[in-house]
């Protein structure tokens, strides 16, 4: 029997701008899932000038300098790291050697790609609706052909960008002219900040440098431009529903319009824009190599009723042929393998077909 053709939804962008007083209902998350947003009224919102998506929590996801990687901070560096892997998952640096006008490059040639190109050119580059992770523009990021699947209130455009080999600017937009120039230099800044990351990241374990990465192998870099449109009921759905992120190490920007949140201790916490930072989150394979003493960050985005937002995350993940499975180093008698070994590409296709539904998928392989 075959299956049924996955539909091609609506552009969320294209919802929005009919300016609809609801959210449709394959949008609606179930009650559990929704997220604690203040629905301001007309009285209210003459007493309180905090933004609607503002977290409750006294928590805040740390923030951590890396003087330009200066070897006379490495030491403290490497410890404030360390802990906010260990407690965190996610955490933001600042001082990181990427020059902050290619961040800003980067989110104007994003959000001009969304905002003033015509919806007809933006088509030109859409996603097969019944390949997962495809490169190219879509909405849609599961297979799943159940009908109560619940979508995200996001567009996106994915770019395939490392290795090399995988890097085709002509399948990305040219427009606005430097977008494509834009995004390679910026994946290429971003492979090299992962790599440094990383290596301090081994070493806050004892690691020599080069162990997690050596785990990983050669990155495969996807960058993945998010754009949430104004929503009229944020309160109903998700940006993006909450998850841990696959592959070893995500470096994300945003713009001035709050909405990531990471989970820690039964809470979800805001990730408040920092325009100058990069926002770090740890993923799965990561939390395998390190047998668990580091953690991925479950996370997810919350719509705004007012206005758009825009993020562009850097996926470093490993080849799908890959074996991934706790360090030798960081295995003991006394602290025994807390994972079993994966295929990593059977790990990406579990994901796509099922969904992640917070990090389920991670801790189908705890022994």
């Amino acid at each position: 029997m075959e299956e049924e053709p996955i539909p091609i939804p609506m552009r969320v962008q294209t919802l929005a701008e009919n300016n609809p007083t609801q959210v449709p209902s394959e949008y609606i998350q179930p009650p559990q899932n929704r997220p604690q947003i203040k629905i301001k009224t007309p009285t209210t919102a003459e007493d309180d000038d905090e933004d609607d998506t503002s977290s409750s929590s006294s928590s805040t996801v740390p923030v951590i300098d890396l003087f330009g990687f200066d070897p006379d901070h490495w030491g403290d560096v490497r410890r404030q790291l360390g802990q906010a892997c260990k407690d965190w998952g996610a955490f933001q640096v600042t001082n990181h050697g990427v020059p902050i006008g290619l961040l800003d490059r980067m989110r104007s040639v994003g959000n001009s790609f969304f905002k003033d190109s015509p919806m007809a050119y933006k088509l030109r580059y859409a996603v097969p609706p019944s390949s997962a992770a495809s490169e190219g523009y879509g909405s849609r990021m599961l297979l799943t052909t159940s009908n109560d699947a619940v979508l995200d209130w996001r567009d996106y455009f994915d770019h395939h960008t490392l290795p090399l080999s995988r890097r085709n600017p002509s399948r990305w937009p040219d427009f606005p002219p430097t977008y494509r120039e834009v995004v390679v230099e910026y994946s290429d800044c971003m492979k090299a900040l992962a790599q440094k990351l990383l290596a301090f990241m081994s070493e806050g374990l004892g690691l020599p440098s080069s162990c997690i990465e050596d785990a990983v192998g050669d990155f495969y870099q996807n960058i993945t431009v998010s754009y949430y449109p104004p929503c009229p009921q944020p309160e109903l759905t998700l940006g993006l529903q909450s998850h841990s992120d696959i592959g070893a190490i995500t470096l994300l920007i945003q713009d001035d319009v709050g909405g990531l949140q990471v989970f820690k201790d039964g809470e979800w916490i805001m990730v408040q824009p920092l325009s100058d930072a990069i926002v770090v989150i740890l993923a799965d394979q990561t939390e395998i190599i390190t047998n668990g003493k580091y953690r991925s960050a479950q996370h997810r985005a919350i719509a705004n009723a007012n206005k758009a937002r825009l993020s562009v995350a850097t996926f470093h993940d490993p080849a799908k042929t890959m074996n991934i499975s706790p360090a030798p180093a960081l295995v003991t008698e006394s602290f025994p393998p807390r994972y079993r070994q994966i295929v990593y590409g059977e790990y990406v296709s579990s994901w796509y077909s099922n969904g992640p539904e917070g990090k389920r998928n991670i801790d189908k392989i705890i022994l």
